[in-house]
């Protein structure tokens, strides 16, 4: 059997905050051996076929285990005991380049209660993992006749492996021995070892677990392209309207200036130049909105070191080390969050600013711990092996409390002193100026929900692959397109943001701050549809774990994702309402 393409693994990002605990073998980590010298298979975990999140320790089936003395397993990076990795070990007498005849390793007493249990697993199209020198390897568990009266285990597992001078390159499992399950019978359990010599190189050892076919045919180029041309035609839509609008808005408040107050009362005054005295007026809520702009660009500077990191190191090959890199990454750039919320809120003249150096830090590690917290419960119910330890919970604590909160300090204090000045090119009336009627579609509600179409429709191909390499049996390498499609959905996303808060301002309504903010992120309400129509048409995944998971993380990952375009909307649409009201000359 050919192995299925699978999920990622272990961390580039080692030192992450000296959380590693001690490591199994050297020989794992040096990828080197000598001849003759122990190859360790790992069991890790078994689960259906269809919810690939919903996964168990290899032998709380009835398997059973070699004759060798067993070797313990440490988690080795904060990532690979998130993601539910359980290596136990397999009991088997695999040495470096010495082939294995087809021999006995175990035998399983089937009872009625292990046969049952042999059976949901075959019924519910039960798959196993494994590794041998950190390359993984799948097979099913067993399989049903035709009538679905008879199940059969695979009872012998075919080990090929490859190696290249000292390096294991390849390793390929075929099952054979179907064996028909009936209670109160003995089944012996075999394996054997064949070594080939491989002309793989050890860096491209990974490569055949690539799908290039999928991730580069036409329609992927194609949704790039179609992309880039959005941008284009965006840009140039929003640079021609606004520069002959505000010109010609220019033209008539210069002709404004020069008349005197009988003729410009009686004059038709109206546009964005109405609202100067209430435009710069702090937001509602200041400590929340100055919170959220934050978050969003700390999480704006995670995706693009995260996406720059996996383009130059292929994190892929590593178990756990996508999580272990973004979690490092967020932990590191908490300055962030704390310079850009802590000065916002200063300039809006907020003065709890401890209380919104708190809401900063814990915005986002609340939701995403909150979260996995709630569907930690429900893997502790199903004894799954995606059940979070609690040493894990407390050193997530830890790096929240210790690490996190510090560095948010540090930015909001460098915020506060270095930009947190207000320096608004008008006044601010003490009194605000009543907001006139208008229609329907330029109301702030309206505006917000029309906003995030057009970033969405700029990322909706991609979010299909991204889904399909986590939720599905993909593994997702090509981090150009992703750099080039957040670098798209920025661009499309303050384009779209400067239009709408225009419209809104030339109505005279100057609560430009939260919609514009509001209109980018309503990018996630789209992506969050959209994984409603991916989980029910794109794949087969059942039971309350599996659909507790994927609602519960694509909420965090749609909300991240809506925080993170809300303040590049309100960035750039703020630095857009700075520039035209600066070039006014306001009595």
């Amino acid at each position: 059997m050919r192995p299925l393409p699978g999920a990622p693994g272990v961390a580039a990002a080692a030192a992450l905050l000296l959380l590693l605990l001690p490591r199994a073998r050297a020989d794992e980590h040096e990828h080197t051996y000598q001849d003759k010298e122990e190859v360790v298979l790992w069991m890790n975990t078994v689960g259906p076929y269809h919810n690939r999140q919903e996964t168990y320790k290899y032998f709380s089936l009835p398997f059973c285990v070699g004759s060798k003395k067993s070797i313990s397993h440490y988690h080795e990076t904060l990532g690979e005991a998130l993601q539910g990795v359980e290596l136990e070990f397999s009991g088997l007498d695999i040495k470096f380049k010495d082939d294995v005849m087809p021999a006995t390793y175990c035998e399983i007493d089937l009872d009625k209660e292990k046969r049952d249990a042999f059976v949901y697993a075959i019924k519910n199209h039960y798959w196993y993992q494994m590794y041998i020198d950190d390359l993984p390897i799948w097979g099913i568990v067993g399989e049903a006749d035709e009538n679905g009266e008879d199940y059969y285990l695979w009872t012998y597992k075919k080990l090929e492996i490859g190696f290249n001078g000292n390096r294991i390159v390849d390793v390929n499992l075929t099952s054979e021995g179907k064996v028909k399950l009936v209670p109160n019978t003995k089944i012996q359990m075999s394996y054997s070892v064949k070594w080939k010599k491989s002309d793989v190189k050890f860096e491209d050892r990974f490569d055949k677990y690539l799908d290039p076919s999928f991730f580069q045919h036409r329609i992927h180029w194609f949704s790039i392209f179609n992309s880039f041309m959005m941008v284009i035609f965006l840009v140039g839509l929003v640079s021609m309207i606004l520069m002959r609008t505000l010109r010609k808005d220019y033209a008539r408040y210069s002709k404004e200036e020069e008349m005197d107050d009988m003729d410009r009362d009686l004059g038709d005054e109206y546009g964005w130049k109405q609202v100067h005295g209430d435009v710069f007026r702090p937001s509602s809520h200041p400590l929340i909105f100055s919170s959220l702009i934050g978050s969003g660009c700390q999480i704006f500077a995670v995706s693009l070191i995260v996406i720059i990191v996996a383009m130059i190191e292929d994190l892929y090959t590593e178990r756990g080390s996508m999580l272990s890199t973004a979690i490092f990454v967020y932990a590191a750039t908490s300055p962030v969050n704390g310079y850009f919320g802590g000065s916002l809120y200063a300039r809006q003249g907020g003065r709890r600013w401890i209380k919104q150096m708190f809401i900063g830090a814990f915005l986002i590690p609340a939701m995403v711990c909150g979260t996995a917290f709630f569907i930690n419960f429900i893997a502790i119910y199903y004894h799954a092996s995606r059940a979070i330890p609690f040493g894990t919970m407390v050193a997530v604590c830890c790096i929240c409390f210790f690490v996190i909160l510090p560095l948010n300090l540090v930015g909001t204090i460098l915020g506060r002193n270095l930009s947190g000045q207000p320096n608004f090119p008008c006044r601010v009336n003490a009194v605000p100026r009543p907001i006139p009627e208008k229609k329907w579609f330029m109301e702030p509600a309206v505006i917000v929900c029309l906003g995030g179409i057009l970033p969405f429709g700029s990322i909706f191909i991609e979010m299909y692959f991204i889904f399909t390499s986590f939720w599905a049996y993909k593994i997702y390498y090509v981090y150009g397109f992703m750099m080039l499609v957040l670098v798209i959905l920025c661009i499309v996303t303050v384009c779209v943001t400067i239009v709408c808060t225009y419209f809104l301002l030339n109505a005279e309504d100057y609560r430009w701050q939260w919609t514009s903010f509001l209109s980018a992120a309503s990018t996630a309400i789209y992506v969050y549809m959209y994984s409603f129509y991916y989980y029910f048409f794109k794949t087969k995944m059942y039971g309350l774990f599996q659909t507790s998971f994927y609602f519960g993380y694509m909420a965090v990952f749609s909300t991240a994702l809506g925080i993170m375009c809300g303040a590049i909307g309100y960035m750039g649409t703020s630095a857009f309402v700075r520039k035209i009201y600066t070039n006014v000359k306001i009595d």
